[in-house]
């Protein structure tokens, strides 16, 4: 196998011809259509700031169901007392900002560099990337963010500025996932994070005729609306459904 070079149509061979480790193409751009093409592909950028753009479907592929999430009971009490808020789509830029500037283990600089802030931003605008924010106090401290389509959400990345808050609003946008119709996160790759949250490794073959099965019609959507607190007391027993993180050396994580 070789890594493919990409021209300026946003066209990409098939996943499947990606080298071991999930590298299948350099070079290309971030243009809305082509990293919707991408993602509705299974193919992802992630690449280091000031680099060629890196195109990525790994083998395995991590994913959760949201039915499958596990939340331990400590974080179900913590859900229930009220201390936090949520909200989506309210604050998209600053919790991109967020993950972005989370310290990466090996010392090296985020790999959400401005250019990748810039064209998720876009997408947001557009109606395809979306947000679900965590706050204490009115202070924004905890968030996640992810790309839609149709009946699959595409987990990008989360922060958390103070303990489990990326692990609340994770859950509440479990709780907001059948309304939303969302049937499968995409996690893109392992971590012992998301496996202890319940996510699991599948082949390749298996996620991308998955995507095929819950993709047919990925249009823009209304800005979501999250009003659940834990004061409602209805998030506990919902939240055993919801989307994933990456590890800190891949993407930033929740800690």
């Amino acid at each position: 196998m070789s890594v493919f070079q990409l021209n300026q149509y946003p066209v990409f061979p098939p996943a499947d011809l990606a080298e071991p480790e999930g590298l299948l193409a350099v070079g290309g751009d971030l243009s809305p259509l082509r990293l919707l093409e991408a993602y509705r592909q299974g193919i992802f950028p992630w690449y280091e700031p000031g680099e060629a753009i890196l195109w990525w479907s790994p083998q395995p592929r991590l994913v959760l169901f949201p039915q499958k999430m596990h939340v331990s009971r400590r974080l179900q009490r913590t859900i229930a007392s009220g201390r936090f808020t949520l909200s989506a789509d309210s604050a998209f830029a600053q919790v991109i900002a967020a993950c972005a500037a989370i310290p990466r283990r090996d010392g090296r600089g985020t790999w959400l560099g401005a250019d990748m802030q810039a064209a998720y931003i876009l997408l947001h605008e557009l109606g395809f990337a979306h947000s679900v924010e965590c706050r204490q106090d009115g202070v924004l401290v905890g968030g996640l963010y992810g790309l839609c389509l149709d009946r699959v959400f595409f987990g990008e990345s989360m922060f958390s500025a103070v303990t489990d808050a990326s692990k609340i609003a994770l859950a509440g946008l479990v709780q907001a996932a059948p309304r939303l119709n969302i049937e499968l996160i995409d996690c893109q790759v392992s971590s012992g994070h998301l496996l202890r949250l319940g996510a699991e490794e599948i082949e390749r073959d298996h996620f991308l005729r998955l995507l095929r099965r819950l993709i047919h019609r990925p249009e823009p959507q209304e800005k979501w609306r999250l009003p659940y607190t834990g004061k409602e007391g209805n998030g506990t027993a919902d939240a055993k459904r919801g989307i994933g993180s990456h590890e800190q050396d891949v993407k930033p994580t929740d800690t």
